[in-house]
């Protein structure tokens, strides 16, 4: 769609809202809007989608033997209403002693391409995970190494319900876990303290 045709679906937005967009302080939101859409919904461009370079585990004679970690915030929209939902992330990983690495700017990277679009936080997790558990992934000579463990809390504000319909603040708490995070109930446990040690 052309940017003059977005630009004139955004005036009949106002216009349904009860709005005039030829008023003065509105005769240039259809432009902005439709720059913001650009910058908050660039999921849906591939071109976005971040590269993620990996290493070898081992590189430099360091080996990533132990659990490591990462929490960060980021911004979404709801799919049923189209409103944000603002949060924190936290993830961990335990990698492959031949498998790959990466840097933690690279997770909150995919976080925040996969949040820019219409999501629900269910899928938000889903995606996150499938794409950093494919890029650390090694396929050599036969032999399939993916990396031990990864675990993903999400937690967030969704304004469809502070701002709408039952209007009551509260947090929604999703948990995505795979590899040995499912199977090492020690293992989950110490993933999940450190989430709640640094919750708040």
């Amino acid at each position: 769609m052309k940017k003059n045709e977005k630009e004139d679906l955004v005036k009949q937005m106002l216009i349904a809202i009860g709005e005039n967009p030829d008023r003065e302080g509105l005769k240039e939101t259809p432009k902005r809007v439709v720059k913001m859409w650009d910058e908050i919904f660039r999921g849906y461009n591939k071109k976005e989608l971040p590269n993620i370079k990996v290493f070898p585990n081992g590189t430099d004679g360091v080996d990533a033997d132990q659990m490591v970690c990462d929490t960060g915030d980021f911004y979404s929209h709801c799919e049923h209403h189209m409103v944000p939902f603002i949060g924190r992330y936290w993830f961990s990983v335990l990698y492959h002693p031949k498998g790959n690495i990466l840097g933690l700017s690279k997770v909150a990277r995919v976080v925040d391409y996969y949040a820019a679009k219409l999501q629900i936080q269910e899928r938000l997790g889903g995606d996150i995970t499938n794409h950093l558990w494919k890029a650390l992934t090694v396929k050599k000579n036969g032999e399939v190494m993916e990396p031990i463990a990864m675990g993903l809390v999400i937690e967030a504000e969704h304004l469809c319900k502070s701002m709408r319909g039952v209007k009551k603040k509260g947090k929604m708490r999703t948990v995505k876990l795979l590899g040995a995070f499912l199977a090492d109930k020690s293992l989950k446990q110490e993933f999940l303290d450190w989430v709640n040690n640094n919750a708040n």
